[in-house]
């Protein structure tokens, strides 16, 4: 998909809260529970009860269902065996919140029972197996929404309109960071991972950037650990683009790295900055007037939903609808996930 139709895609309207109230929840479930997110998603999906009915989740593992099958979000609902849930009569749509080593051949069996789904990010580690899962959903007329949560966070649906409209020229370069001090359960997780916290938590921003500037030209990673762990902590990438490049920076020893997230945009005429990441708090400079916006510099604070994945499954349930068709296809979450890999030095 071209840059500038998926963001006004990204910008459809969506259905009147009155038209949706009218609406049967929709059917869902979880399968897995090992995501940082899983919590926090099923959590969503249940407050989220006009539009979901969550019928029940699936946990292989024995140790980690006995870790979280009493707490606040899963507490009351029924674990099932993977292949029973995927049978659940009425059964639209799954959360894939598993372990990443599993989350791809998860996603293609939901697939494969006629269901859609939502993936948290990045989704795999193996990018041919990412990419053939994607395209066999869009084959199968699917939708599977990778769990980038920025995507609907309100300063990002400001920043991809005014790009969309011109706001602010031709951009010219972009700036992201998105870092935090993490514990010594999260130095184990990222070290595990040959892409370190580039890979596991920085592909939310490198998803904003690919929204606005599409698959770069080319990428330059860097890897500088903190420590003799051999862990892959601190790290940076350059997206270049023909007039433009992205600078990506991930510091997992950063330890105000949750007030220094940003995602900041220059262009030929005007510069955009969200910090700190979700705070909705945004820097607007604009060499002219723009869509009700003045010239110069002005701070906007715009209004961020309590909670901060509920949005994602509103448009998952307007897509499962048939109401709209998800702002982003295949071609753009295989060209994120091909970026994320090459940023985080994996190819």
């Amino acid at each position: 998909m071209q840059r500038r139709t998926l963001l006004a895609a990204a910008a459809a309207a969506v259905v009147s809260p009155a038209a949706r109230a009218a609406a049967a929840p929709l059917r869902a479930a979880q399968i897995g529970s090992a995501h940082p997110h899983a919590a926090g998603k099923l959590a969503a999906l249940r407050s989220l009860n006009a539009l979901w009915e969550v019928l029940g989740v699936s946990e292989s593992d024995a140790t980690q269902r006995a870790r979280v099958e009493k707490s606040a979000p899963y507490a009351g609902l029924p674990f099932l065996a993977e292949t029973d849930l995927l049978a659940l009569p009425g059964l639209k749509a799954v959360a894939v919140e598993t372990r990443l080593e599993e989350a791809c051949a998860t996603a293609r069996r939901c697939l494969q029972a006629g269901l859609h789904v939502h993936l948290d990010k990045p989704g795999a580690i193996d990018h041919a197996e990412f990419r053939a899962m994607r395209l066999e959903a869009e084959s199968r007329g699917l939708t599977v929404q990778m769990g980038y949560m920025l995507r609907y966070n309100p300063a990002f649906e400001l920043l991809f309109r005014a790009v969309r409209e011109g706001w602010l020229g031709e951009i010219t370069e972009i700036d992201a960071a998105m870092g935090k001090l993490a514990e010594p359960s999260t130095r184990g997780a990222i070290g595990k991972l040959q892409g370190g916290g580039m890979f596991e938590l920085a592909c939310h921003v490198i998803d904003a950037v690919v929204t606005l500037l599409g698959p770069p030209d080319g990428v330059t990673a860097f890897s500088t650990p903190t420590r003799q762990d051999g862990v892959k902590d601190n790290q940076m990438a350059v997206l270049r683009y023909p007039r433009a490049a992205a600078v990506v920076r991930c510091n997992h020893a950063d330890p105000f790295g949750g007030p220094r997230r940003r995602f900041n945009v220059t262009g030929t005429e005007g510069t955009f900055e969200i910090l700190p990441l979700e705070s909705g708090r945004v820097q607007l400079s604009l060499a002219q007037a723009r869509g009700g916006y003045k010239k110069g510099t002005q701070s906007i604070q715009l209004e961020v939903p309590k909670g901060r994945y509920d949005l994602e499954f509103v448009d998952l349930a307007a897509v499962v609808r048939g109401e709209k068709k998800l702002a982003w296809d295949a071609a753009h979450d295989i060209a994120v996930h091909d970026t994320v890999r090459r940023a985080a030095g994996l190819d």
